[in-house]
């Protein structure tokens, strides 16, 4: 016998290629978290035949596992769609849209109260990459048919606006965008694709932070790209692997652990941010709530025809009167609400914000104040808020 020849395996190989297998039959709730970045096949035909845009099979742990494929199609779900593709939060989902869709020579629409980093992605985009930028009153509806170019591509919409809260006419902007066959991407973060169903509404691709209300928690990044049409799903899918974009399992695990109750939590944060926000509007210290619910919110008519709740998410004016030293202490005041960027978990949110220096066509008076209700007792954060009031003066 060689001398190379041994009668067992040494320790770290029977470690490494133990052949134990788990029985199957196994039944539980929570989905099960696959990790990987090697995916196994059985053979070389195997790995030959296998797409990795190609749902039915695994090739690569970046291009998804079973429980990244589970969270996808209930996401797809929920906002009416066929594909989704995950995204390290919602900022690389707007990334993604804008690598698969636009080019050098583009023309972009983007609306003048898009989320922050959208704002600052599409500046670097018109800097360095050679992509026309305009950004849109939020309220234009129809009449976004005079900024359409012949090298407009793409045009983004944001409902309501993340900070100031507008509403937009969707269908209008769809309808105009269609006809001269522009797309139309939509962030729908703020409704969750609960309250508003997007594709519905005619919008082509859907982008959500899912690090909001579908987690739940505080505690994830994460975001997701929804569309109905395969061709422009396999711009995203080439998109996406160039970019490179990988999630975590352990954080799609917490989203699928947190989606069963996302209709509930969002329905309290709605109950809840409504009675506060009613409060505030008969509040002297307060010139205008910013809330799609209640009529002072631009595009409040919009949001009335279209929509069918509202989360946990709205601004607030304080009277002009008021400094922004004051401002900041009324906020610094808060003890339920913490100060921090984010909505959608358990924990509540207060954020002053600079408009002058965000909008470049902001007009309203007073320091802006957002607020995100959590799901702490209402008469709770209402005393809160109220105390913190007191201070103004």
């Amino acid at each position: 016998m060689s001398e190379n020849i041994r009668p067992e395996p040494g320790f770290n190989t029977s470690i490494i290629h133990n052949e134990y297998v788990a029985p199957e039959g196994f039944a539980a709730f929570p989905v099960g978290i696959h990790h990987a970045s090697t995916v196994l096949f059985e053979n070389v035909a195997a790995m030959r035949e296998r797409s990795w845009q190609d749902k039915s099979a695994y090739t690569y742990g970046l291009h998804g596992t079973p429980t990244s494929f589970t969270l996808e199609a209930r996401l797809a779900q929920i906002e009416k769609g066929n594909f989704c593709l995950l995204a390290p939060s919602g900022l690389a989902a707007i990334t993604l849209v804008d690598m698969a869709f636009l080019q050098s020579g583009d023309h972009v629409l983007i609306p003048d109260n898009a989320y922050g980093p959208n704002r600052d992605l599409a500046d670097w985009l018109s800097r360095s990459f050679g992509i026309s930028v305009q950004y849109y009153d939020p309220l234009i509806g129809a009449g976004i048919a005079a900024l359409i170019a012949e090298n407009t591509r793409l045009i983004w919409v944001e409902a309501p606006g993340s900070v100031s809260m507008e509403v937009p006419d969707v269908p209008a902007i769809c309808i105009a965008a269609h006809a001269r066959g522009v797309l139309v991407a939509m962030d729908n973060t703020w409704s969750a694709g609960l309250a508003f169903s997007a594709l519905e509404h005619g919008v082509d691709i859907i982008m959500q932070a899912l690090t909001k209300y579908q987690s739940g928690g505080s505690d994830v990044l994460m975001g997701a790209v929804i569309t109905r049409d395969k061709a422009l799903n396999t711009r995203l899918q080439l998109a996406h692997m160039r970019l490179g974009f990988g999630i975590g399992m352990d954080d799609v695990y917490l989203v699928l652990r947190n989606l069963p109750t996302l209709q509930l939590r969002f329905n309290a944060h709605d109950q809840s941010a409504r009675k506060i926000a009613a409060w505030l509007a008969r509040r002297p210290e307060i010139s205008k709530v910013l809330h799609p619910a209640l009529p002072d919110c631009p595009g409040h008519e919009i949001w009335q025809r279209d929509f069918t709740g509202a989360g946990g998410l709205f601004s607030v004016l304080l009277d002009a009167k008021y400094t922004e030293e004051q401002t900041d202490r009324f906020v610094d005041s808060l003890k339920l609400f913490k100060l921090g960027y984010s909505w959608g978990g358990a924990h509540s949110l207060c954020v002053p914000y600079r408009m002058q220096y965000m909008r470049s066509n902001w007009t309203e008076s007073g320091t802006l104040v957002r607020f995100n209700i959590g799901l702490e007792d209402t008469q709770d954060l209402i005393a809160d808020i109220e105390q913190a009031l007191m201070t103004l003066e």
